[in-house]
């Protein structure tokens, strides 16, 4: 299946390669899985990233399909989960699945497992680009 079109900012895509790069070995399926996705987005400024894609610090509402279950979680790169009450890691499955997301994507999803998620997200509830939070 094909997947979506995914958008990332400059800003992002370099953080997100720098933790990719010093992915451990417990992280590596996820952090190869990152970097795939990193070679096929369409990488824009953060002033310019549309305000309906999922990018680092954002707060999604999604549905996980293959549950029918709904769930919101705000994007965060590690080191900051401890500090966000619902936070979602970028280096988690799931996390890096939505990553670059449009509101009203889906995207199927292979977990560390070899079992397929089948992912949509449904709205974005906050982002930081579209509160002109360019460097967050």
């Amino acid at each position: 299946m094909q997947r979506p079109v995914i958008i990332l900012s400059r800003l992002d895509a370099e953080r997100l390669q720098r933790l990719i790069d010093g992915a451990t070995e417990k992280d590596y399926a996820v952090a190869e899985a990152l970097e795939i996705e990193l070679e096929r987005a369409e990488v824009v400024e953060p002033e310019e990233m549309p305000v309906d894609v999922v990018s680092m610090n954002s707060q999604v509402r999604f549905t996980e399909l293959t549950r029918n279950s709904e769930l919101t979680r705000t994007l965060v790169y590690p080191h900051a989960l401890a500090d966000t009450e619902d936070g979602l890691s970028v280096m988690a499955p799931v996390g890096a699945a939505l990553l670059g997301l449009r509101a009203g994507d889906t995207i199927d999803w292979t977990l560390p497992d070899g079992r397929t998620t089948h992912l949509r997200v449904d709205a974005i509830l906050w982002q930081p680009e579209a509160a002109q939070q360019y460097h967050r």
